[in-house]
């Protein structure tokens, strides 16, 4: 088998022996798990739906390999090349959040997704990772390049995101972007006073969140009274789980998973738990685990503070999402509709991370050239 020489100076050659090929791993190894339960989960979606039994696990694979080549390709940039992509896709994902508002598809009582050429898109997936980068941009800058403070720029568009989340709705994403945000700018160093403010507009905006949506509200009453609501797909899940024990009924052999109506999205953990049972479970978590732990120990050994912030918020958001998503199928914390990175179904989810943890790929590249903002 032949083998990359360490003096090879190609693009390819540099980018194999800088970039963190266990990290890398650990991803492909996510997406291959992903591949596998949403196979064993998606039938009995479709059949409800009315579709054909491989619908979903056949529109996934068409998804997963330009998500890894997104993953690749973002990997090789540099810190300034994972700026600018950045910046082109949040302002893209802006006006496209914009069109959402007019020509958007309704579903769940929701508007958040674009039909583009039969298949559904959701543009607020995208300015998680290109906000994370933009910000982190905005964190550095020199406060006298620019008219208005660059603190000040990054609180107008968190708003601005805010406010377009807001009218699809969706406050959960509003919250996971939010956290992100003020984690970066607590890294970066805020006072003490900006501290307390910060958080103190995070708990009216939960309380608000909580008066002002009645999903919202009707979520978090269920979760702290069983008796309040239908708590349908948390008691199958939790079943589904106590079903699979150690080692799990088998691949396809899952019944409880049938009843479940986003199986093969939201709750496609619990297929984890029924099918493949508590061992596959853990190894899973460890996937994340280490993902998480490997991106910040890299981080630790950039010079650049730029891609120390840019890299921690990315490392944030995956963690984030990720603990959202398992929390809500182990009944930790309310219902919240969030896919878990890398194994759910969801076309703009798979690209969405595939880029984000691709820029992360390529800031924590070791023997990089420096980059000065």
């Amino acid at each position: 088998m032949r083998t990359i020489p360490r003096t090879d100076t190609s693009v390819f050659g540099e980018w194999w022996w800088t970039v963190d090929r266990l990290s890398l791993a650990a991803i492909v190894s996510l997406s291959v798990f992903g591949a596998i339960l949403v196979m064993a989960a998606s039938p009995s979606v479709a059949v409800q739906k009315h579709l054909d039994g491989f619908h979903f696990i056949s529109r996934h694979l068409m998804i997963l390999g330009p998500a890894l080549l997104v993953l690749v390709t973002a990997s090789l940039l540099s810190p300034l090349g994972v700026f600018r992509a950045a910046l082109i896709v949040f302002v893209v994902s802006l006006f496209l959040m914009l069109a959402v508002l007019v020509h958007g598809v309704d579903a769940n009582g929701a508007r958040r997704w674009l039909n583009i050429v039969g298949w559904s898109m959701q543009p607020s997936e995208f300015v998680k990772p290109s906000f994370v980068v933009v910000t982190a941009w905005l964190i550095v800058r020199p406060k006298k390049t620019m008219e208005l403070s660059p603190t000040h720029v990054s609180i107008l568009l968190l708003a601005l995101i805010f406010l377009l989340l807001m009218a699809q709705p969706d406050f959960g994403m509003a919250v996971l972007i939010g956290s992100v945000w003020f984690g970066q700018h607590f890294l970066a160093g805020m006072p003490i006073v900006s501290i307390i403010l910060s958080i103190l507009v995070g708990l009216a905006c939960l309380i608000g969140g909580y008066n002002f949506f009645p999903h919202v509200q009707s979520r978090v009453d269920r979760y702290l009274d069983p008796n309040a609501g239908d708590r349908y797909q948390i008691d199958h899940a939790l079943n589904a789980f106590a079903n699979g024990g150690l080692f799990g009924k088998g691949p396809g052999e899952g019944i409880i998973k049938g009843r479940i109506p986003d199986v093969h999205a939201d709750f496609i953990f619990a297929v984890a738990g029924e099918e493949f049972g508590l061992i596959c479970c853990l190894l899973i978590l460890a996937l994340f685990l280490f993902i998480f732990l490997r991106g910040i120990a890299r981080l630790l050994e950039t010079e650049s503070l730029f891609a120390l912030l840019a890299g921690s918020g990315l490392v944030m958001l995956f963690g984030l999402q990720a603990f959202i998503n398992l929390a809500v199928t182990l009944d930790v914390i309310p219902t919240k509709g969030m896919t878990l990175p890398f194994v759910s179904y969801g076309g703009s989810s798979l690209i969405s991370f595939g880029f984000g943890m691709g820029m992360l790929l390529a800031l924590t590249r070791r023997h990089r050239q420096r980059l000065n903002f």
